[in-house]
């Protein structure tokens, strides 16, 4: 059996894929949901891509706000590789915690674009939302369990 050339996937996916989702993670584990989101399938792959340029970069906005504020609760140093859980804990845990903030829904239901838009429309930017409170969520949030 071949192996299987990760490089000629990252090539691929680079080329298929103009404007990635800063959420992806979050969204192939299905803890939210985004209305501006596509589904791909490559290489036996599933992957995200977001079809609004201009939201994608409030999203990344918050997204990079998220991570810089998630290293001391999820005691991850500056400047090391993620692990996926505490990837998953934080994207999850944040993008819910956000909802929660602005009295939507804190589950699967969250619409991670909308949930960013509506909380810029009441806090300004992404540096200026209550990640006090986002963090709460991050550090509550628990990943399903792995199927036996």
């Amino acid at each position: 059996m071949a192996e299987y050339n990760e490089d000629a996937y990252k090539f691929a996916r680079k080329a298929y894929i103009e404007y990635s989702c800063p959420f992806e993670r979050a969204l192939l584990s299905r803890c939210a949901g985004c209305g501006r989101s596509r589904r791909l399938n490559l290489a036996e792959r599933e992957a995200i891509a977001c079809d609004d340029p201009a939201v994608r970069e409030h999203c990344i906005a918050f997204y990079d706000a998220l991570r810089m504020n998630a290293q001391f609760a999820l005691k991850i140093s500056p400047g090391v590789q993620w692990p996926f859980g505490k990837e998953i804990r934080a994207e999850c845990g944040g993008v819910r915690g956000l909802s929660a903030v602005l009295d939507g829904p804190a589950d699967e239901a969250t619409d991670i674009a909308a949930t960013v838009m509506q909380a810029r429309e009441r806090f300004g930017d992404a540096a200026a939302f209550p990640y006090s409170e986002i963090m709460r969520a991050v550090v509550h949030y628990e990943p399903r369990k792995r199927r036996s």
